[in-house]
């Protein structure tokens, strides 16, 4: 049995766990970003291990990557109907959990323990854990001014350019015992094809957490979420432009320099083999693009297999 830790947020992240998930001989933990978690309708959300549970418990709504599948949205247009910003899109089943969070939360659980609950309750075989249980939010600030993730994200649906990024409250933040225990005994590290900036990023901030990583046995691999200079989802080849940083495989090389070992690239982008090597790291060619379950697994296998 192989101990796997991977780093992961938002759907890539969930894709990549999904493909060492399925794997025999694989003992998951999955590190998630929790800096993307906010208060909605007076309820604790938090997208990224919501998109994780839901994918490793079979329950994500596979045509757009995250929520639930055979959703509705009744109370949403119930709050809408009474005036609340509904710009959050929350699904009635979604509500069913984030209640529970919240309740959970109230009654004086901690953020890790009510994750592992729900994983457990829906069918999750692999650890899903948080890098901390305190309160760590990404800020975006734009020309108007400083934005949460999701306003930014969803609200504003990526438009405006981010002049700078902060992880608000993460000097202070403890990393969770689960976490650090993941990492010590972890026979392979690897960072997801998730948004090195708002996805990864946060969680290799927790101070405690990144010099776990630096001290680890255990290699440490990253796959790029970028191929052929863009991404699949999300903004992170722009959000990498407006910040000054190269927006390709080479460029997340660069930008994980002092923490991964070795980078897994797309076949398109076999021509940056050479450059990021010259960056003193290992760097091994793949098809990174997972579609489908065949093609998750066969991503999974491979990294494993070259590993070794």
């Amino acid at each position: 049995m192989i101990n796997v830790v991977l780093l992961a947020g938002g759907v890539g992240g969930a894709k990549m766990a999904e493909g060492f998930d399925g794997l025999p001989g694989v003992a998951l933990s999955v590190i998630g970003n929790i800096a993307d978690d906010a208060s909605f309708h007076g309820l604790w959300v938090s997208p990224d291990i919501d998109t994780l549970t839901y994918s490793l418990a079979g329950r994500i709504d596979r045509r757009q990557g995250w929520g639930v599948a055979d959703e509705s949205h009744r109370a949403l247009a119930v709050l809408k109907e009474l005036g609340d910003d509904t710009w959050m899109t929350l699904g009635d089943r979604d509500f069913g959990l984030h209640i529970y969070r919240s309740h959970a939360l109230a009654r004086g659980q901690s953020r890790s323990a009510i994750a592992a609950h729900v994983a457990k309750t829906f069918g999750v075989k692999s650890a899903i854990l948080l890098p901390t249980d305190d309160v760590v939010q990404t800020r975006v600030r734009v020309a108007a001014g400083w934005l949460s993730f999701q306003e930014y994200f969803v609200r504003e649906q990526c438009r405006p350019e981010v002049l700078e990024l902060e992880y608000e409250g993460v000097e202070a933040a403890k990393p969770t015992a689960a976490a650090l225990k993941a990492i010590a005994a972890a026979d392979f590290i690897v960072l997801a094809p998730s948004n090195p900036l708002v996805s990864i990023a946060p969680i290799l901030a927790v101070p405690e957490l990144r010099a776990a990583l630096a001290a680890a046995k255990a290699p440490v691999w990253a796959v790029s979420p970028l191929i052929a200079g863009k991404v699949v989802k999300g903004p992170a080849d722009r959000m990498m432009k407006a910040l000054g940083l190269r927006a390709d495989a080479l460029g997340v090389a660069e930008y994980y320099k002092d923490v991964v070992d070795h980078m897994v690239i797309d076949t398109l982008d076999m021509g940056l083999a050479e450059e990021i090597m010259a960056l003193g790291k290992g760097c091994t060619v793949l098809p990174t693009l997972m579609t489908e379950r065949a093609e998750k697994l066969a991503l999974a296998a491979g990294i494993l297999r070259m590993a070794q």
